[in-house]
């Protein structure tokens, strides 16, 4: 079903779908929603029920979907609070986060089942974020190939509280140019509209009706984010006064984050990008983090997705320089700060445990900043991993832990315990 609708949205880029309504309840996709969504797990949202809660109940996960499908059928559904929270963003700052029940979350998922191939047909080769089948590695290389094409100056772009200022409006005219069916789209104006419920430090609680935002954390709320800056990904390329027309300029872009490259960053080129964005979109472009890297220059580097893109001398002493790709300083301190948190004095489990958690925290990380050349950051981190093993394993209790075998080094010793190496 999902290769049929991607495949009309592909022939006919006009058309728009007007009998969707009776796919998102079908039993099938219901089900592959609940399959989803209890893979990704997460929390309970504002009614406190689980997964767990679900399954133990009486008729179990069969009757949970009946009853998914009987409210959507008798259009009886209506979504309930958004739980929020935060999480600490890397300046220090708290980022909200907003979570569905698993209710919502799976009418959600099963209507992101039905819709995204059909925007997936539209979506722009310069977007790869929250995409299938693309990552930030893809964004990586396209940036690497503008570079080496000539287009060494950048506009690093960065847009303040995005998923809480896109406007409404905008974003669903935006899905109605693909969407016809009206029961579809008020589902989705109704989960942007939702209500947020917030528990404060000092116990008042609260509940507000946001009018702009689509609330991270929400199933839809990536395609939807995705969507509403895809307006600017096609102007970018298809205007007749567009960057890409006038400079030959590049757009890469990975969900809220993007970069723009050309031969020549001029005023002709910013203008464009913050008008189109901050009149036309009605969105907020934060003027002290956005800034123009001109990558020729010596001592200048770009900071896109945790990595640092610089231009340094040739290893062997010859006369060229060469793109590094590698960690940047903020990543590798955050990692850093996640091993030094489970290896502290104070933290009472056992080293067997400690190791576990901290191969979890270094797997994921190699996985994604395993591109380029980061091997000199692996190895400066692998070196940071054994020293604080060390004071963890000196620090045990008064008498001294001795895990280690007789005239084994702490490198061997730790690997025999099972700590993996970068």
């Amino acid at each position: 079903m999902r290769w049929k609708l991607s495949l009309k949205a592909k022939q006919e880029p006009s058309f728009r779908f007007y009998a969707l309504y009776d796919r998102v309840y079908r039993r099938d996709t219901l089900e592959t929603a609940y399959k989803l969504c209890r893979e990704n797990d997460g929390a309970a949202g504002y009614d406190g029920i689980t997964f767990k809660k679900i399954e133990t109940s009486i008729g179990g996960v069969s009757a949970f979907i009946d009853e998914l499908e009987k409210s959507l059928k008798e259009r009886s559904y209506h979504p309930k609070p958004v739980k929020r929270t935060y999480i600490l963003k890397k300046n220090g700052k708290l980022r909200p986060l907003g979570i569905p029940c698993i209710y919502d979350r799976v009418i959600q998922r099963a209507l992101l089942l039905i819709i995204e191939p059909i925007f997936e047909a539209d979506f722009l080769d310069c977007s790869h974020g929250f995409r299938p089948k693309r990552n930030a590695h893809d964004a990586m290389a396209q940036i690497q190939a503008n570079l080496k094409s000539g287009r060494k100056e950048v506009y690093d772009a960065d847009l303040s509280s995005y998923f809480d200022t896109i406007d409404h409006a905008e974003l669903m005219q935006m899905v109605e140019e693909r969407i016809a069916d009206q029961s579809v789209l008020k589902l989705i104006r109704m989960w942007l509209k939702c209500p947020v419920y917030e528990k404060h430090k000092d116990g008042k609680e609260t509940l507000t009706k946001p009018k702009s935002g689509s609330p991270q954390g929400g199933v839809v709320s990536p395609i939807l984010s995705n969507l509403y800056l895809h307006k600017f990904d096609r102007e970018f390329y298809r205007k007749a006064d567009s960057p890409f027309q006038f400079a030959n300029a590049r757009l890469v872009r990975y969900a809220d984050d993007f970069v723009v490259q050309a031969r020549y960053m001029g005023k002709r080129i910013t203008s464009w990008i913050e008008i189109k964005l901050e009149q036309e979109m009605m969105l907020k472009i934060n003027r002290e983090k956005t800034r123009i890297v001109k990558m020729n220059e010596p001592g200048a580097s770009l900071n896109f997705l945790g990595f640092t893109l610089r231009y340094d001398a040739d290893l062997h002493g010859r006369p060229r320089t060469y793109l590094n790709v590698f960690p940047s300083k903020n990543a590798t301190n955050r990692v850093r700060g996640n091993i030094r948190a489970k290896t502290r004095s104070s933290y009472k489990e056992p080293l067997i445990e400690v190791i576990k958690q901290v191969n979890q925290i270094t797997s994921g990380w190699k996985n994604y900043f395993d591109y380029g050349y980061p091997r000199k950051v692996f190895r400066d981190l692998n070196h940071f991993t054994r020293c604080r093993f060390q004071r963890f394993l000196r620090n045990r209790s008064q008498r001294r832990s001795r895990p280690l075998r007789e005239d084994e080094s702490l490198y061997a010793g730790l690997k025999r315990w099972g700590l993996n190496y970068l």
